[in-house]
Protein backbone atom coordinates (compact mmCIF):
# COMPACT_ATOMS: atom_id res chain seq x y z
CA UNK A 1 0.00 0.00 0.00
CA UNK A 2 2.66 2.56 0.79
CA UNK A 3 4.27 1.79 -3.00
CA UNK A 4 0.94 2.56 -3.97
CA UNK A 5 0.51 5.83 -2.38
CA UNK A 6 4.46 7.11 -3.57
CA UNK A 7 3.32 6.10 -6.75
CA UNK A 8 0.04 8.09 -6.63
CA UNK A 9 2.11 10.83 -5.30
CA UNK A 10 4.22 10.82 -8.16
CA UNK A 11 1.14 11.34 -10.62
CA UNK A 12 -0.39 14.01 -8.38
CA UNK A 13 3.01 16.37 -8.27
CA UNK A 14 3.60 15.95 -12.21
CA UNK A 15 4.60 19.32 -13.76
CA UNK A 16 2.61 18.34 -16.25
CA UNK A 17 -0.23 17.03 -17.47
CA UNK A 18 0.89 14.49 -20.33
CA UNK A 19 3.49 13.71 -17.71
CA UNK A 20 0.58 12.71 -15.22
CA UNK A 21 -1.28 10.74 -17.67
CA UNK A 22 2.31 8.73 -18.43
CA UNK A 23 2.36 7.94 -14.51
CA UNK A 24 -1.21 7.46 -14.27
CA UNK A 25 -0.91 4.45 -16.76
CA UNK A 26 2.48 3.27 -15.13
CA UNK A 27 0.41 2.82 -11.68
CA UNK A 28 -2.58 1.66 -13.24
CA UNK A 29 -0.57 -1.74 -14.89
CA UNK A 30 1.74 -2.01 -11.66
CA UNK A 31 -1.03 -2.06 -9.18
CA UNK A 32 -4.31 -3.21 -11.04
CA UNK A 33 -4.46 -6.83 -9.40
CA UNK A 34 -3.53 -5.69 -5.66
CA UNK A 35 -5.32 -2.11 -5.50
CA UNK A 36 -7.72 -2.32 -7.49
CA UNK A 37 -10.24 -0.21 -5.91
CA UNK A 38 -7.81 2.64 -5.22
CA UNK A 39 -6.35 2.27 -8.92
CA UNK A 40 -9.88 2.82 -10.07
CA UNK A 41 -10.74 5.96 -7.92
CA UNK A 42 -7.41 7.18 -9.31
CA UNK A 43 -8.21 6.84 -12.67
CA UNK A 44 -11.85 8.32 -11.95
CA UNK A 45 -10.60 11.53 -10.24
CA UNK A 46 -8.01 11.99 -12.60
CA UNK A 47 -9.24 14.55 -14.64
CA UNK A 48 -10.55 16.71 -11.33
CA UNK A 49 -7.41 16.55 -9.30
CA UNK A 50 -4.61 17.58 -12.15
CA UNK A 51 -7.04 20.07 -13.61
CA UNK A 52 -4.71 22.78 -12.18
CA UNK A 53 -1.72 21.49 -14.94
CA UNK A 54 -2.90 23.11 -17.47
CA UNK A 55 -2.24 26.07 -15.49
CA UNK A 56 1.71 28.07 -15.27
CA UNK A 57 3.62 26.01 -12.63
CA UNK A 58 3.76 28.94 -10.32
CA UNK A 59 0.18 28.53 -9.30
CA UNK A 60 -0.19 24.64 -9.26
CA UNK A 61 0.66 24.24 -5.74
CA UNK A 62 -1.18 27.47 -4.72
CA UNK A 63 -4.67 26.28 -6.08
CA UNK A 64 -3.70 22.36 -5.65
CA UNK A 65 -3.53 22.91 -1.68
CA UNK A 66 -5.98 23.76 0.60
CA UNK A 67 -3.64 25.65 2.47
CA UNK A 68 -5.46 29.41 2.99
CA UNK A 69 -8.33 27.30 3.60
CA UNK A 70 -6.79 25.93 7.26
CA UNK A 71 -5.76 28.49 7.86
CA UNK A 72 -8.97 30.39 7.87
CA UNK A 73 -10.54 27.39 9.35
CA UNK A 74 -7.61 27.81 12.20
CA UNK A 75 -8.28 31.29 12.62
CA UNK A 76 -11.74 30.58 13.42
CA UNK A 77 -11.14 27.53 16.12
CA UNK A 78 -8.90 30.18 17.94
CA UNK A 79 -11.39 33.06 18.19
CA UNK A 80 -14.09 30.60 19.27
CA UNK A 81 -11.73 29.17 21.97
CA UNK A 82 -11.94 32.08 23.42
CA UNK A 83 -15.89 32.97 23.72
CA UNK A 84 -16.49 29.07 24.52
CA UNK A 85 -20.65 29.82 24.64
CA UNK A 86 -22.37 32.22 22.11
CA UNK A 87 -25.76 34.06 24.08
CA UNK A 88 -27.22 33.53 20.86
CA UNK A 89 -26.97 32.17 16.99
CA UNK A 90 -26.91 35.91 15.98
CA UNK A 91 -23.22 36.67 18.03
CA UNK A 92 -22.12 33.49 16.57
CA UNK A 93 -22.88 34.80 12.89
CA UNK A 94 -21.49 38.19 13.78
CA UNK A 95 -18.32 36.69 15.03
CA UNK A 96 -17.91 34.35 11.92
CA UNK A 97 -18.97 37.77 9.54
CA UNK A 98 -16.42 40.46 10.89
CA UNK A 99 -14.03 37.40 11.10
CA UNK A 100 -14.29 36.35 7.10
CA UNK A 101 -14.40 40.68 6.32
CA UNK A 102 -11.20 41.03 8.12
CA UNK A 103 -9.57 37.88 5.80
CA UNK A 104 -11.44 39.10 2.51
CA UNK A 105 -9.67 42.57 3.44
CA UNK A 106 -6.68 41.16 4.49
CA UNK A 107 -6.38 39.27 1.17
CA UNK A 108 -7.71 42.03 -1.46
CA UNK A 109 -5.68 45.03 -0.11
CA UNK A 110 -2.03 45.10 1.31
CA UNK A 111 0.25 42.32 0.94
CA UNK A 112 -0.29 40.36 -2.75
CA UNK A 113 -1.84 37.02 -1.34
CA UNK A 114 -0.52 36.04 -5.64
CA UNK A 115 1.15 38.11 -7.91
CA UNK A 116 -1.56 37.23 -11.41
CA UNK A 117 0.64 38.75 -14.30
CA UNK A 118 2.23 35.35 -15.35
CA UNK A 119 -1.61 34.18 -15.12
CA UNK A 120 -2.95 36.85 -17.15
CA UNK A 121 0.37 36.61 -19.73
CA UNK A 122 -0.45 33.01 -20.19
CA UNK A 123 -4.34 33.45 -20.48
CA UNK A 124 -3.61 36.37 -23.19
CA UNK A 125 -1.14 34.23 -25.08
CA UNK A 126 -3.70 31.19 -25.20
CA UNK A 127 -6.22 33.57 -26.09
CA UNK A 128 -4.11 34.09 -29.15
CA UNK A 129 -4.43 30.52 -29.87
CA UNK A 130 -0.65 29.23 -28.55
CA UNK A 131 -1.27 26.34 -27.32
CA UNK A 132 1.06 23.92 -26.50
CA UNK A 133 0.14 21.13 -28.07
CA UNK A 134 1.76 18.04 -25.50
CA UNK A 135 -0.22 19.76 -22.53
CA UNK A 136 -2.60 16.99 -23.63
CA UNK A 137 -6.22 18.68 -23.14
CA UNK A 138 -9.43 18.07 -23.89
CA UNK A 139 -11.77 21.11 -25.39
CA UNK A 140 -14.33 22.01 -23.57
CA UNK A 141 -17.04 20.96 -25.72
CA UNK A 142 -15.81 17.33 -25.51
CA UNK A 143 -16.95 16.87 -21.50
CA UNK A 144 -19.58 15.51 -20.30
CA UNK A 145 -22.03 17.84 -18.89
CA UNK A 146 -24.52 16.67 -16.22
CA UNK A 147 -28.08 18.75 -16.90
CA UNK A 148 -28.92 21.97 -18.61
CA UNK A 149 -28.10 24.12 -15.75
CA UNK A 150 -24.88 22.73 -15.54
CA UNK A 151 -24.46 23.44 -19.62
CA UNK A 152 -25.06 27.27 -18.64
CA UNK A 153 -22.40 26.84 -15.69
CA UNK A 154 -19.96 25.46 -17.56
CA UNK A 155 -16.99 27.70 -17.48
CA UNK A 156 -17.83 29.95 -15.58
CA UNK A 157 -16.11 28.41 -12.59
CA UNK A 158 -12.51 29.15 -13.21
CA UNK A 159 -12.60 32.43 -14.55
CA UNK A 160 -14.63 33.11 -11.85
CA UNK A 161 -12.11 31.25 -9.13
CA UNK A 162 -9.00 32.88 -11.35
CA UNK A 163 -10.11 36.09 -12.33
CA UNK A 164 -12.13 37.12 -9.57
CA UNK A 165 -15.06 37.79 -11.95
Amino acid sequence: MESFLASAKQVLHAPNLASARARLRETCQSFEGRCSKAVALLESAFDEVTSVLVLPVKYHRLLRTTNSQERLNGEIRRRDRVIRIYPNRASCERLLGALLMEFDEAMTSGKVYTNMDDYHAWRLERSEGHVPQDEGLVSREALPVADASAAAFKGKESEVLLTGG
